[in-house]
């Protein structure tokens, strides 16, 4: 079968398809992705082909966009997910990928959660689709918060334009499948993903390139390492990162930080031999050394902590899942959360120390790594898309569709 592959042109959204996408090539499926121009060289340099389809822009330049976005609206009532994510950004990669789907034909399509053209392409071509990744999205509150806490897309207007009849409870989000690569213990107990969710385990990757640990890393003193870094999309929010440093730098720990691509280590100073600040390491190399990572809790780097076992100190930056993913760390017992009120450098300080003496924080993310662990991998979700594909069905988990069910959500 063809699988086509749409999502958002940043690492953060990327990395976390290529092992499912390397699967299915293993199993003699056909895979391309869809992406802004800005990324599709990145793409085609790990080895995928790639489409150029949708608004040509970066995740690390979301400013510019939102800029762009409130500039064609106007800033009344403007929500990041409904007027960029869910009207603008898909509006333009749906005539791309019906074009494209002309052409190669794929028999689906698998999309980024936030890729939201993707299944309003399928649903017009009357093919399956199926998303992979974070709960995010799904229905009110999203998976992660209180009911209210993340703004709706609205993709009605754009589905009218396709031939498409309303879809005002967004089904279609979760129409088929969804691929989760999280513990199923992550997700706010309080609200229910629908049926079509299926937990797997994750298989971290963030090494476009050849990449390696610096020279440095091998002549580290035996002591305590913490990690820091804010991802490639926030990682300018004013302050923090100073912050982070100044907290630990005269720690009997050995920092090391990464700004980021668009960053230059120098602008933070000189810094003592402890410290250690680089533009970019890939987390597979780094994170089995580590003691604490220092996280803004972008789902993908929470994801890849948990697959290491290794606890954390959250700082979330953002609105959307950042906050949700920080306090479900938090709950967990696997994370010390600093709140944006406690970003100083005392606090942030203090509680890298506390994770570092209190074992519980370890034991807690050991835990969740062993759920995670037991879950079933990317092969069998590989089988559940070729079901999707034969079927064309929603493929329901069986084992929650009672509950579901009873509690009146049609399966």
């Amino acid at each position: 079968m063809r699988v086509l592959f749409t999502t958002l042109p940043g690492a953060g959204m990327f990395h976390p398809h290529v092992p499912l996408a390397r699967t299915l090539q293993e199993a003699g499926h056909e895979v391309a992705f869809a992406v802004a121009q800005s990324y599709c060289s990145t793409i085609e340099t790990t080895g995928f082909r790639c489409f150029v389809a949708g608004y040509d822009w970066h995740s690390n330049a979301l400013d510019r966009l939102t800029a762009t976005v409130k500039s064609l609206r106007g800033d009344v009532g403007f929500a990041g997910l409904r007027d960029i994510f869910g009207t603008f950004l898909a509006s333009k990669m749906v005539p791309d990928l019906l074009a494209l789907a002309h052409s190669w034909r794929p028999d689906m399509i698998l999309r980024d959660p936030m890729e939201f053209g993707g299944c309003v392409t399928a649903e017009a071509l009357n093919i399956p689709h199926a998303a992979s990744g974070p709960l995010f999205a799904f229905w009110d509150g999203a998976w992660h918060g209180a009911p209210g806490e993340v703004d709706r897309p609205e993709l009605d207007e754009l589905r009218l334009a396709y031939g498409l009849p309303p879809d005002p409870e967004l089904r279609m989000l979760h129409r088929y499948l969804n691929l989760a690569f999280m513990p199923a213990s992550f997700p706010n107990p309080a609200l229910r993903p629908p049926p079509t969710v299926h937990y797997f385990s994750m298989t971290g990757f963030n090494q476009s390139g050849a990449e390696a640990l610096p020279s440095w890393f091998a002549s580290l003193p035996d002591r305590p390492t913490v990690h820091a870094s804010l991802g490639t999309v926030f990682n300018r929010t004013p302050g923090v990162l100073a912050a982070i440093i100044e907290g630990l730098r005269n720690k009997e720990i050995n920092l090391i930080v990464t700004v980021g691509p668009d960053q230059d280590p120098a602008v933070f100073g000189p810094q003592p031999p402890n410290v250690h600040i680089e533009r970019y390491i890939p987390h597979a190399l780094l994170l089995p050394r580590c003691d604490v990572m220092v996280t803004h809790c972008g789902f993908s780097t929470i994801m890849t902590c948990l697959e290491h076992g290794l606890p954390m100190v959250t700082v979330p930056l953002a609105g959307g899942d950042q906050p949700g993913n920080a306090a479900r760390c938090a709950t967990l017992g696997a994370a010390r959360l600093v709140t944006p009120m406690e970003r100083t450098p005392e606090i942030i300080g203090e509680a890298v120390m506390d994770v570092l003496r209190e074992p519980r924080y370890r034991q807690n993310a050991m835990r969740l790594r062993r759920e995670m662990q037991a879950l079933p991998g990317p092969g069998q979700a590989v089988g559940l898309l070729e079901r999707l594909v034969l079927e064309k069905a929603p493929i329901i988990d069986t084992g929650r569709a009672q509950e579901f069910r009873t509690n009146g959500w049609p399966v």
